[in-house]
């Protein structure tokens, strides 16, 4: 039975913000000071890498999917940053007021929020990519918000300021390589699932506000409420 849509609403950009999401990474650069690296370097190493995610989005078709949605009449948004900025703050304040001493204590408190359960059922649940489980966490930075992967350079950075364990959603192989260079501990909390924490963070301070939303849920969204 057809259902009337008042709105599509997606994660990641597309249109407009798209095309100039990498103006967002500039907040990585504060993101690393606040976490011990002085701010002339963080943004000096910020700049090539913003630098080469702007020509990397510059040749895509970044209105497709807005085309597509204005063509069939349907309103149509997205939440990126915001949404990313939510469960990076909500993640690094429960990591930093339970003080989980090591890797799986880690684990153990993401797996306790309804969206990393949920992902571990389907196998990809939070992982320890760089360390191992007796290993302790020692100083944990969360890195989840800022459009997309930082410079490879901030690894060495945050390991002399003093961190020992980064929380990330994804991380590429040349990251991945670089963390191990560095000493430092990684887990992958999940790239989906913590989109999905970010998204549901937001979407209950907005129905606080304005009442129930009615959800389909698709392409990997899944509503949890907290407080139910």
């Amino acid at each position: 039975m057809a259902k009337k849509i008042d709105l599509v609403l997606a994660h990641h950009p597309e249109g407009r913000a798209y095309t100039n999401f990498y103006e967002v990474m500039g907040l990585q650069s504060d993101v690393l000071n606040k976490f011990g690296v002085p701010i002339n370097i963080a943004e000096n190493i910020m700049e090539p890498r913003i630098k080469e995610v702007a020509r990397r989005v510059m040749p895509l078709n970044h209105n497709r999917a807005v085309d597509a949605a204005r063509l069939l009449g349907i309103a149509f948004m997205n939440c990126h940053t915001p949404s990313d900025n939510c469960v990076a703050t909500y993640l690094q304040k429960m990591l930093d007021t339970k003080k989980p001493k090591f890797l799986s204590d880690i684990i153990d408190l993401l797996l306790e929020e309804p969206e990393y359960d949920y992902a571990a059922k389907f196998g990809i649940g939070p992982t320890i990519l760089v360390g191992h489980s007796s290993r302790r966490a020692g100083k944990i930075f969360v890195d989840m918000t800022g459009g997309t992967e930082g410079s490879v350079e901030m690894f060495d950075k945050l390991a002399s300021a003093g961190v020992g364990t980064i929380v990330c959603m994804h991380l590429s192989d040349e990251h991945y390589k670089q963390v191990e260079k560095s000493k430092l501990n990684a887990i992958v909390a999940g790239h989906i699932s913590s989109d999905n924490l970010g998204l549901n963070l937001l979407l209950d301070a907005a129905e606080k506000k304005f009442g129930k939303i009615n959800f389909i849920e698709t392409s990997g969204f899944k509503r949890f409420r907290r407080g139910e």
